[in-house]
């Protein structure tokens, strides 16, 4: 019997937990009730938020590119945004 939790149900989770809790704290920022030493501690935090989300992403690209050719994942084209919803 097994106790570890599958990859990427993890990444994704604490991707999202890390978003809601980022988008909390920037909002929180944004009413500008705080004082200095407790912005500098919310950037601080808000910066390590970012590269969790950041390195998900990544993952989930990888993921993405594996499943799409797990032959050769290194041929396949990075994702690019619609130009029509920019």
């Amino acid at each position: 019997m097994s106790s570890a939790t599958p990859a990427p149900a993890t990444t994704v989770a604490h991707f999202e937990q890390a978003l809601d809790e980022l988008e909390r704290l920037v909002e929180k920022m944004e009413h500008g009730e705080m004082s200095l030493e407790e912005s500098l501690s919310a950037y601080e935090r808000g910066v390590g938020l970012f590269r969790r989300c950041q390195q998900a992403l990544e993952q989930a690209e990888l993921r993405v590119r594996l499943l799409s050719d797990p032959e050769r994942p290194e041929t396949s084209e990075p994702f690019l945004p619609n130009p029509d919803e920019t």
